[in-house]
């Protein structure tokens, strides 16, 4: 937990690599929800502080596809094994993750995107997988602000804004199916303070990074959360 809310201090995502790990000691049932709380409470800590570095714009474009992508992943959550639907996702993630750490190394290394094709994708995509898989959504999301360039302050800042939402959004769910048990409380508990370290250490080598190794930290963590995804 430390090792992975570092992360999302330092980048604005990454911490969603911690999930499959504690799945193998923890009940999803129970997890799940219990991580929706802890997000929504590091996202808040993280937004007190970033708030003026939001790009609104591009926050805006995410916002109609992310709502699409949870009604889709909704529905498509009651038809597929999702085991198999995370293995096609980290497959992706994990191949968009070397490309784009590849492409740090090589002069006008990235392909053009057209920002509102890339917004919708993005949206549809990060909103459907963390309906479906329960988190993850960060990937997508972080896919879109790598395609278009955004400079890490605003990354983190936006990144932070669209994640609140997203876990508002699935808070909101859980809670109207009644899945805040006590046993899910417990788990928050015991796992929120290793967040706050986290938190604590990874906001502090955010501001001591340079761009370019911004971009590779962010490559990196796209590859391990696909490596994540496909070992679930």
């Amino acid at each position: 937990m430390i090792i992975a809310y570092s992360a999302r201090g330092a980048s604005g995502f990454g911490a969603a690599a911690a999930l499959p790990l504690l799945g193998l000691v923890l009940p999803l049932k129970v997890l799940v929800p219990a991580w929706s709380l802890i997000a929504l409470v590091a996202a808040s800590a993280l937004l007190g502080s970033d708030r003026k570095r939001i790009a609104w714009p591009e926050l805006r474009r995410l916002i109609p596809g992310t709502l699409i992508g949870i009604a889709v992943g909704l529905y498509v959550f009651t038809l597929l094994d999702s085991a198999m639907l995370a293995k096609w996702i980290g497959g992706f993630v994990l191949a968009y993750g070397l490309y784009s750490l590849w492409a740090t190394f090589r002069p006008g290394g990235h392909t053009h995107i057209p920002p509102r094709v890339a917004a919708m994708l993005g949206g549809i995509a990060g909103g459907m997988t963390g309906t479906i898989v329960g988190t993850m959504g960060s990937t997508f999301f972080a896919i879109y602000f790598d395609a278009i360039r955004l400079n890490k302050d605003n990354y983190r800042a936006t990144m932070t804004a669209i994640l609140l939402t997203l876990t508002l959004l699935r808070g909101i769910g859980y809670f109207a199916v009644g899945e805040f048990s006590r046993d899910v409380l417990i788990v928050t508990a015991v796992l929120f303070p290793s967040m706050l370290i986290g938190i604590f250490i990874g906001t502090r080598i955010h501001h001591g990074m340079n761009e370019l190794v911004f971009r590779r930290t962010v490559s990196c963590l796209l590859i391990v959360s696909g490596l994540a995804l496909l070992v679930k």
